[in-house]
């Protein structure tokens, strides 16, 4: 028997379901576990070779078996409609609830009891102005005209632009002004009336291992130069995705004013360096000397606030050298080409095509060509230097139209204030975080990681290969440059010690709800209010922190059993499990939150969440969108996605 919605989307009933009763009982069907807060020192331990929590790095290595479900509903909507499962990516996925349980008479009276998304703001265009498209005057070619030869190079083919029947006849309009030079090098004053200090690194082996000090992204306060205790693989060989987690030793954090401190949902800010091998192939391409890439220089500026990240608008003269100006300060494989970049690029092309071939990207007979390489594949830097190899603009002036290289935030995947390794007989206070490396098609070698995740995997795979060779990782002495930040985004402030709480996330989404745990564990009261539901492509590979979530796994009950061979997403959980949704929603403290990405993810929770209301509260539509939008207000329903 089930409930049918407006939207074809289905409800089951379960064996405590109440379909004349919008407001449920406790789901008492649910077997619970006993866990008293004094074994929770035995989850922790405080020593161990691999991590913060030292019985866990070996639990990533089996795959844990699922029990069968007791009484809750696990029939898919799929499968009430009388069709196959099907997965839209055609890979094997499931989601699984973890459930951490305590008999405890003051828990079973709480739960008797009844009782801010970050949205993506996207551009109406793609950038340019698509409005401002204009035909070439000739539209076919015809004798009198001087044929076009493009570049013959693989970076050139890669970016598959259509250039129609451009011809070096072509006459074109509305060509963006070449963009002003905002950014100048010049030696280090040799006046004995002005000296300036020498960089802290000006070796090349030194440079991507911290920012300049004028990187300040948390002022006053700078960069903190993190030592990284451990780094482990969650994933296994074959994951869709690679994901890798991370032991950060802040025991020696600076103070800061006040009683500001890492909190559980709060998240770090990571100075990310671009790649050491992109950063010479960049020099190579602007035959930039070898020997002038990391001797000291004045940068002048005239306005804006590079090359710091959020420092004032001002003119600026600082010392660095182009090395640490190229890793540190610019974005070279995260942002769309602009015209502007077009422009600077034709105006140095020696080559009389290549230069027709910019100026035509910078024009307005060009708009189509340009908003589809915006809108296409990531482009990068080396790549359109690759594809144009006669353009050889001057560095500095480069610098000027190059977006600014950001840090990258990563939630903390337990609760910092008990974590505590011990090194020998001092304790060192570790923060921990979860990466999954993003990838993109790249020309050159195929696939290439995104800028935050594929420095922290270079740091991991370091790490995986000195444990390999015996070695002790951390006598590489490798470091994150991070600061504290975010430690009031929606998961930190929304987060409360009691009432009951439901966690929905899917893939790295779910390490923010690893602390919300740990911390819920440490309270005898609440221990048994936490429920997690987590999407898993494939149990096997990709299933993240699997009997790592502060108790043994044989403390943590899955009330979903995993359907192996059917494609199962979280929000069809959600479904699955209105009963338990429709209960924490309207207890008294209860709280869902949902962490992950707002495409596919993001977007289909929330409409599983408004299915369940329009079954459980008999509403329309419109009234559930109404009902999830008033829990949002109120603080009960938390999105944080992106």
């Amino acid at each position: 028997m089930s409930t049918t919605m407006a939207s074809g989307h289905a409800v089951p009933l379960t064996a405590h379901s109440h379909p004349n009763d919008p407001v449920p009982e406790e789901p008492l069907a649910t077997r619970k576990l006993s866990i008293s807060a004094s074994q929770l020192s035995h989850s922790f331990p405080s020593n161990g070779p691999s991590s913060s929590y030292s019985d866990s790095a070996s639990s990533v290595d089996t795959a844990p078996t699922t029990p069968t479900t007791d009484h809750l509903s696990d029939v898919s909507l799929d499968e009430l409609q009388g069709q196959p499962p099907q997965s839209p990516q055609g890979k094997k996925r499931r989601a699984s609830t973890l459930l951490v349980s305590q008999d405890s008479e003051d828990a079973r009276r709480f739960l008797g009891e009844r009782g801010a998304s970050t949205a993506m703001i996207q551009k109406a265009c793609c950038g340019g102005g698509c409005c401002m498209l204009q035909e070439l005057k000739t539209r076919r070619p015809h004798p009198g005209q001087t044929p076009l030869k493009v570049p013959q190079n693989a970076a050139y083919q890669s970016l598959k632009i259509n250039l129609g029947h451009l011809s070096l006849d072509s006459e074109l309009s509305g060509i963006v002004e070449l963009p002003p030079k905002t950014a100048s090098f010049e030696p280090l004053s040799t006046s004995p009336s002005r000296t300036y200090a020498e960089p802290q690194r000006h070796r090349k082996s030194e440079v991507p291992k911290h920012p300049p000090t004028f990187v300040t992204p948390h002022p006053p306060y700078e960069v903190f130069s993190a030592p990284l205790f451990h780094a482990r693989e969650l994933t296994k060989p074959g994951a869709e995705k690679r994901t890798y987690h991370f032991d950060i030793d802040v025991t020696d954090y600076p103070k800061e004013g006040g009683d500001v401190d890492f909190v559980v949902g709060g998240a770090i800010g990571v100075c990310v360096p671009n790649p050491p091998d992109m950063v010479d192939r960049i020099f190579d391409l602007l035959a930039v000397p070898s020997f002038v890439r990391d001797k000291p220089i004045l940068l002048k500026t005239t306005t804006g606030r590079w090359p710091t990240i959020w420092g004032e608008e001002e003119a600026r003269e600082l010392v660095t050298t182009r090395r640490e100006l190229l890793t540190w300060c610019s974005d070279i494989q995260s942002y769309p080409p602009t015209k502007h970049l077009f422009r600077l690029l034709a105006e140095h092309a020696e080559d009389k095509n290549e230069k027709t071939i910019l100026m035509y990207l910078s024009s307005a007979q060009g708009q189509a060509a340009f908003c589809d390489l915006r809108t296409g594949p990531y482009i990068t830097l080396p790549q359109l230097l690759s594809a144009f190899p006669s353009s050889r603009p001057p560095l500095d002036h480069l610098l000027s139209v190059l977006n600014q290289l950001m840090p990258r935030f990563y939630s903390l995947s337990q609760d910092p204030t008990i974590s505590c390794q011990r090194d020998g007989t001092k304790c060192r206070r570790l923060i921990e975080i979860a990466v999954t490396v993003h990838e993109t098609d790249d020309y050159a070698t195929g696939k290439r990681a995104g800028v935050g995740s594929g420095f922290l995997e270079r740091l991991a795979k370091q790490v995986i290969q000195a444990e390999q060779e015996g070695k002790n990782p951390r006598d590489l002495d490798l470091r994150i440059p991070m600061f504290r930040g975010l430690m009031a985004n929606p998961l930190a402030r929304e987060f409360v010690t009691d009432g009951p709480m439901l966690l929905i996330g899917a893939g790295v989404g779910i390490a923010p709800f690893r602390g919300f745990v740990h911390r819920r564990l440490k309270s005898a009261n609440c221990a048994n209010k936490v429920w997690v539901l987590q999407g898993v492509r494939d149990s096997l590979v990709d299933e993240l922190y699997s009997g790592d979530w502060g108790v043994h796994e044989d403390k943590v009950k899955k009330v979903v059993q995993s359907r192996r061979g059917n494609g199962r997403y979280v929000q069809e959980e959600v479904r699955a499990q209105a009963d338990l949704v429709w209960f924490i929603i309207n207890a008294v403290n209860g709280r869902i939150f949902v962490c992950g990405s707002s495409k596919g993810m993001g977007e289909g929770v929330e409409a599983a969440l408004v299915d369940v209301a329009m079954a459980k509260g008999k509403m329309n539509r419109e009234e559930a969108k109404s009902f999830w939008d008033e829990k949002k207000s109120s603080g009960q329903y938390i999105a944080e996605t992106w």
